[in-house]
């Protein structure tokens, strides 16, 4: 630590877990730290040690207490040198005179170089910058020295100045701080001028270059940031002809109807928008102190037409809290304060065609109390009114961003399959964790801890972490679109598995204890899709092909000073990557297009194939026939002035004239 405090964490329960400091010396003849025991206190030398203790974790934090000012003549209380403490502490948390586990810190710690003398006031004038530079010798690095190449530096006498005359610095580093730019007449800085040069040039004085000169200050006008509302309808009628999938819905007020919803980053967004035809199934940490109601169930929401229609509510009274509160802390029940809270919203929206019929929300109430973490859950799911059964029955038959991913087992005989993420909860340990769907389109990565201890066999943790990630996949195919059948194998598109090792070969179970090579730790999805269609403007979407592959790594046990009989987290992970790729395999490039790359238009400047596009049925800058007439009378005037410059031209005009 460089810093007069330092904080950690003590992850686990820490009742009757008793934390000390002790300031730690080394054996000059083994060089090695003293051993540590549990007899110290919270206080040792200038150090005190602070423990706050809350659910599963406790903060520890080791504070100096000392002056770290430099010493004056005849001061006390301070730093004698600019090295102000050097000294290696060890912070221990034991239980019943065992070490359950402690922290080696080594402090390096420099005094504060602050002024505490007097200060003048005789302020700096800084000039604008617009009109004269603010370091006019910008190679001048050090203080009351010469800068060995800075011509331009005051304090190099004319007899160090002539050791390095030959070679200063040039530019703007060098002092040149307002050069002249290559478009004044006057310069002579480019080799090659051109004869249209003069004619060209700009005749301006060096206190208006690009480099520095007068800048315009014009007026500044207020940016203006839309609101969160589409504006009002000033003429009668109804706000709107219907919904498209992906509209956001509207309520009565004119403004969106929101929910919260996960973020791309993965945090949960209070005000998002719901959009038509999106189902979604999120979960939100919230504790108590910061636990919000939600948007009242009494707004009435836009049908798509104009009307409005107001929710049906059904509450209900959660039974098994389990499924909702992940984490729990050791409170006396004398001081939990508890409030009524909302565990989980289903919405229900029926529609037909390009409008809502009909809203239903089920909300189930629970009570939420201090040290408890809950897991809020909220689902929107669109019904047609057309369905009769859990199938919804959408126009477009591909798949929709944010829908799962259908899955198959064609080997069971129940095929019904699935693609799944884990969804950690808790201290993120794999045994906890739940299972996600895949969501289409959506790039995701989740993973859980391994509890997986120093004595652990390799072939044993190599087995272990392969089941628990193939527990993700439990499926053979997957659906090329969102309503593939199950009885036809031709919606279905197999997936192609790539084993993290050959089975042919033999695989080292390790001979070093602590260290196993070859561990899949990652599990890749790679999905590839096209749009190859649309129906009524929205994309259909199909997925090409699936193929799951392997990460493996070299596992190492890790531990502090001393690793004993403990045990590690081994974090395992999955991840899912969508790429698009064209539905049609792109027109393949001819010899000509790869041999002369100068008159590819997509690739240069100047592109000489367009030549002549104003001529061309492409250019719709003006009527075809203008275009047209105007090329012509251009052409003439072309074939007039080739015909002026030959030579018999010049014969037969000089004949005409005698």
């Amino acid at each position: 630590m460089s810093g007069p405090r330092a904080n950690s964490f003590f992850l686990g329960n820490s009742s009757g877990v008793s934390f000390s400091i002790i300031l730690s010396s080394v054996n000059e003849e083994t060089g090695k730290l003293q051993l540590a025991n549990c007899s110290g206190s919270k206080r040792a030398g200038d150090w005190n040690l602070t423990v706050t203790a809350s659910m599963d974790a406790s903060k520890v934090t080791v504070s100096l207490t000392r002056n770290l000012q430099l010493c004056l003549p005849n001061g006390t209380d301070c730093c004698t040198a600019p090295l102000c403490v050097v000294e290696t502490l060890q912070v221990l948390a034991c239980r019943d005179s065992v070490m359950l586990a402690h922290l080696l810190i080594q402090a390096e710690i420099y005094a504060n170089s602050s002024f505490t003398g007097n200060v003048s006031e005789n302020a700096t004038i800084i000039p604008n910058q617009a009109f004269q530079p603010l370091g006019s010798c910008p190679c001048d690095l050090t203080a009351g020295a010469c800068d060995v190449r800075c011509c331009c530096d005051l304090e190099c006498t004319p007899e160090l100045k002539q050791l390095f005359n030959e070679s200063c610095f040039t530019g703007v580093f060098g002092g040149d701080v307002n050069p002249p730019f290559d478009q004044l007449c006057s310069s002579h800085s480019m080799e090659y001028i051109p004869d249209w040069f003069p004619f060209l040039c700009v005749q301006s004085s060096l206190n208006n270059t690009p480099f520095l000169g007068y800048f315009y200050h014009g007026s500044i006008s207020t940016s203006r940031v839309p609101p969160f509302k589409i504006p009002l309808q000033t003429s009668p009628g109804r706000l709107f002809t219907g919904y498209r999938q992906g509209d956001p819905i509207m309520t009565e007020e004119n403004e969106y109807f929101t929910i919260p919803q996960q973020s791309m980053a993965g945090q949960c967004v209070e005000n998002a928008p719901v959009a038509y035809l999106q189902n979604f199934d999120v979960k939100c940490l919230t504790d108590r102190a910061s636990y919000k109601d939600g948007l009242p169930h009494d707004v009435r929401i836009n049908t798509g037409t104009g009307d409005f229609i107001e929710q049906n509510v059904i509450y209900r009274t959660v039974t098994d809290t389990g499924k909702f509160i992940t984490d729990s802390g050791n409170l006396h029940a004398a001081e939990v304060l508890c409030q009524n809270a909302t565990f989980a919203e289903h919405y229900m929206f029926t529609w037909k065609d390009k409008n809502i019929e009909q809203i239903n929300v089920t909300v189930f109430l629970g009570s939420l109390c201090d040290g408890e973490i809950l897991a809020q859950r909220f689902t929107v799911k669109f019904q047609s009114v057309k369905s009769t059964n859990a199938t919804e029955l959408f126009g477009n038959p591909g798949y929709q961003v944010g829908k799962p991913v259908k899955a198959a087992n064609m080997n069971a005989s129940d095929t019904f399959g699935s693609l799944n993420l884990w969804q950690p909860a808790g201290r993120g340990l794999c045994t906890l964790a739940t299972s996600t769907p895949v969501l289409f389109g959506v790039d995701s990565f989740s993973g859980c801890l391994l509890e997986v201890g120093i004595d652990e066999d390799c072939s044993l943790l190599r087995g272990n972490v392969t089941e628990r990630l193939n527990s993700l996949i439990q499926a053979t195919h997957v659906g090329k679109r969102d309503n593939s059948s199950y009885s036809d194998l031709n919606d279905w598109v197999k997936i192609i598995r790539l084993d993290p090792f050959n089975p042919d070969t033999n695989v080292s179970s390790g001979n070093l204890k602590g260290i196993c090579p070859d561990i899949p730790a990652n599990l890749n999805i790679r999905i590839i899709y096209a749009d190859v269609g649309a129906v009524q403007g929205i994309p259909w979407r199909e997925i090409l092909a699936v193929q799951i592959s392997y990460s493996t790594i070299i596992w190492q046990f890790q531990c502090g000073l001393i690793c004993g009989n403990s045990t590690s987290f081994f974090p395992i992970t999955a991840s899912v990557q969508f790429i698009k790729v064209p539905a049609q395999p792109p027109i393949p490039m001819t010899r000509y297009q790869i041999n002369y790359t100068e008159f590819d238009c997509n690739r240069n400047d100047v592109c000489w194939p367009e030549l002549l596009y104003p001529l061309t049925r492409f250019y719709t800058g003006e009527p075809y026939s203008q275009s047209l007439a105007k090329g012509l009378v251009l052409a003439f005037l072309v074939l007039l002035a080739a015909m002026m410059n030959n030579p018999w031209f010049s014969k037969l005009w000089n004949s005409s004239l005698v």
